[in-house]
């Protein structure tokens, strides 16, 4: 999975041969494939780990391990336009994700020309959207003037508190030419006071997040947003988190300190490895749930399948928010009340004149797929 090139310093030798468990062509996607060639991610590039700052490995004595509570495996499906996506929260509480709502990975596609899809024009309001780019290209816009391309590694955030408008969709030249195509959508949950709060749009590069190393070199860790061990990376917050993207070389393990009241979540981009200090086994597309504890372990297996050699996992955590959750389509509010309010005013014209359902089922149902 193209990512980091480090020249060779990522870590200890890496085993050859197939893993079992390594990801083909993509369930539900009509065209999806592993590229042929490659296996550095652009997502960002450096010239040797081993001179990065490193995340110092917590005591035992007095650092408690979190446990694994669950793994659970994303179903696969199509979004907007018809772009594939694996679901990554599908099947877990919401009160274990808290704060963060829905999350899905996107691709990874390699498309023919002709064949990338985006989402048409809607709206959002109560949360914000995290996009993250690990390959491809992709263009955002929005009603508040926020908006641009964004490709290997930047990362677009956008508040869309009391609601806004955004499209999200590949630029002409690589629907055009078709290409390669990875990254993962982010819901991140306001509080009530916030929810209403004016939109807001970040721009953040590769370049801008914070480069670490675990202590032996074995892994690579990009702060995207909140704090690791006191290094913090771009990303402002409304709600307290940390969003880190770590690629963790073939048979390398990671013990990295956890802010103990922040909940933590771990999903495999790709590769396999295992999770916890009872070295629960783990491929793409699963999410660890860790139970309550100081510190978080994850390790690379010693075989990987495909064309990357490395294990890539994306960490989440957050501070809970503990409040009701109202949430269906692209709206996530506190109450039933609200979200039919948010309907009101997008069917109204108030934020925009895209047709809205007007039908709100009882359970949480956040996503794009309204019609």
């Amino acid at each position: 999975m193209p990512a980091v090139t480090l020249g060779g310093n990522l870590g200890p030798p890496r085993g050859p041969g197939p893993d079992p468990h390594a990801p083909g062509d993509r369930p539900g996607s009509r065209n999806a494939r592993r590229p042929a060639e490659g296996g550095d991610m652009p997502a960002v590039t450096g010239e040797d780990i081993l001179v990065l700052p490193r995340v110092q490995e917590p005591d035992p004595t007095v650092a408690a391990d979190r446990p694994v509570a669950s793994v659970t495996t994303a179903p696969s499906g199509f979004e907007g336009e018809g772009f594939p996506v694996r679901r990554a929260f599908a099947g877990v509480d919401l009160a274990r994700l808290d704060p963060f709502i829905h999350m899905d990975q996107m691709g990874e596609v390699n498309y023919a020309p002709g064949e990338p899809k985006g989402t048409a024009w809607h709206p959002h309001r109560g949360f914000e959207t995290v996009t993250y780019i690990i390959d491809g290209v992709f263009r955002h816009q929005d009603s508040n003037g926020g908006g641009g391309l964004i490709t290997n590694g930047d990362t677009q955030w956008m508040t869309a508190g009391g609601g806004i408008l955004h499209i999200e969709e590949p630029p002409e030249d690589l629907v055009a030419g078709g290409g390669l195509f990875h990254g993962f959508q982010l819901w991140v949950n306001l509080p009530r006071r916030l929810k209403m709060t004016n939109p807001r749009y970040q721009d953040i590069r590769a370049g801008q997040v914070a480069l670490l190393s675990s202590p032996d070199g074995g892994a690579l860790l990009r702060v995207i947003a909140g704090d690791l061990a006191g290094h913090s990376g771009p990303g402002i917050t409304h709600t307290p988190i940390t969003l880190v993207h770590a690629t963790v070389a073939a048979g390398a393990q990671a013990r990295l300190p956890w802010r103990r009241d922040f909940n933590a979540l771990a999903y495999v981009l790709a590769g396999s490895g295992t999770v916890g200090t009872e070295h629960r086994p783990v491929r793409t597309g699963q999410l660890t749930v860790f139970g309550p504890g100081d510190v978080i372990t994850f390790g690379a297996a010693q075989r990987q399948g495909g064309p990357g050699q490395e294990f890539d996992v994306l960490l989440l955590g957050g501070q809970p928010i503990r409040e009701p959750v109202a949430a269906y389509g692209p709206f996530v509010m506190n109450t039933r009340d609200e979200l039919v309010k948010a309907f009101e005013d997008y069917q109204a014209g108030r934020l925009g004149s895209i047709p809205a359902q007007s039908t709100i089922p009882e359970e949480p149902h956040p996503g794009h797929d309204v019609r």
